[in-house]
This record gives structure tokens, C-alpha cells and sequence, in this order.
């Protein structure tokens, strides 16, 4: 099974909207730029005006274990490329990927592709919504509060689109699992290595 079309991923995607979702309620004037699953967890990169700080950081974590705890369906909808617009109409980032997007340069995750596209999906979750084609779990039921964490590896800086002469964006980490023994296992490896 490839992992793009593996639970897990599903349940890391879905982590990474609703730490942007808690980020967003503790931070309204922080921008969003892009949130994909990787190897180990997931990431999401935000233009804030001060770095959170790490009581931010528990903050936001315990806020995302209320927001899984509220049984949330994650829905899709196809949206033109003009109703996107508007939608996002407060996030340049989001602006910027719908362009790309629409022009057939790149993906919702900064990946080039070649296809225009000519609808685009977001995916909303309680309050948040995002421009995403998934894939999702149903409902935030699926994911077990116990088995995610935020804090396992420091904020980073990172580069809109990697270029230096962007904006510096700080990237927020998080690693996602299954279930708890998954994430014990994940975290002992790490203090080991």
C-alpha cells in the first residue's frame, strides 16, 4: 500500500488542518501557507507577527485534542477558482497556490505538476476550512487524541517556496500515529537516537 493512500496519512493530513484550525483561534491574524503529511508526522507553515511560544505550543495541543474530542465530519466541496478567491480572500498563500493551481504549475502541497486544474476541493473541518484535494478521514473521530504530538521537534524557519527572498514563514511539526502505543514507540526511538 502506497502511504498516500494509507490510513495514517489520512489521520496526519487531518492533523495538520486542525492544528492550523487551533493555531488560527489562538493566532486570527496569522497566515496560512501550505500543511502536508511527511515521513514521520505532519507539518504546517504560518506567517505570524511573534513566534509562538512553547506554552503556546501546549496550548495549541491540548486545544487540538478538544477539537478531535468534538466528533467533527471533514467535508469536501469542488469550488471554481472564483469562489476559491473568495473564500481565501484574507490569505495571500492560499492565493498565490489557487493562481498556481489554476495555471498548472503546482500542487496544494508546492509539488509542480502540469495540469491546470479547473475546480479546486477544500476540505473543512468545525470552523476551519482549507483548499486541499486529501485525502481526509471521515470524522475526527477517527483519530485518537493520545496518539499525536506537536512539540517533537522545534519550530523551524522556512522560506515561502523555499526561495530566501520570500517571506519567512516558522514551521509548526507534529507527529501522528495510529495509536498511543505507536506514538511511545515513535518518541523512545527518537530520545534513543
Amino acid at each position: 500500500e502506497r502511504y498516500e493512500d494509507s490510513q495514517l496519512y489520512k489521520v496526519r493530513h487531518s492533523l495538520a488542518h486542525i492544528m492550523a484550525q487551533a493555531v488560527l483561534e489562538k493566532f486570527p491574524d496569522a497566515k496560512i501557507a501550505i500543511g502536508p503529511p511527511i515521513e514521520d508526522g505532519f507539518y504546517y507553515d504560518f506567517e505570524f507577527n511573534e513566534a509562538p511560544s512553547e506554552s503556546d505550543l501546549k496550548g495549541i495541543e491540548k486545544r487540538m485534542k478538544k477539537i478531535i474530542g468534538g466528533n467533527h465530519a471533514f467535508t469536501r466541496r469542488e469550488v471554481s477558482p472564483e469562489e476559491a478567491r473568495e473564500l481565501f480572500a484574507d490569505q495571500p498563500y492560499k492565493l498565490e497556490l489557487i493562481d498556481d493551481l489554476v495555471n498548472g504549475r503546482v500542487d496544494d502541497n508546492g509539488n509542480p505538476v502540469a495540469e491546470p486544474a479547473e475546480t479546486l476541493t477544500v476540505y473543512t473541518q468545525d470552523s476551519f476550512m482549507d483548499l486541499c484535494r486529501g485525502p481526509h478521514v471521515e470524522s475526527t473521530k477517527a483519530i485518537d487524541p493520545k496518539a499525536f504530538s506537536i512539540t517533537f521537534r522545534p519550530l523551524a524557519g522556512a522560506y515561502w517556496r523555499g526561495d530566501e527572498n520570500n517571506t519567512q514563514l516558522i514551521r509548526i511539526y507534529g507527529t501522528g500515529w495510529e495509536n498511543r502505543d505507536e506514538l511511545q514507540d515513535y518518541l523512545q526511538r527518537l530520545e534513543e537516537a
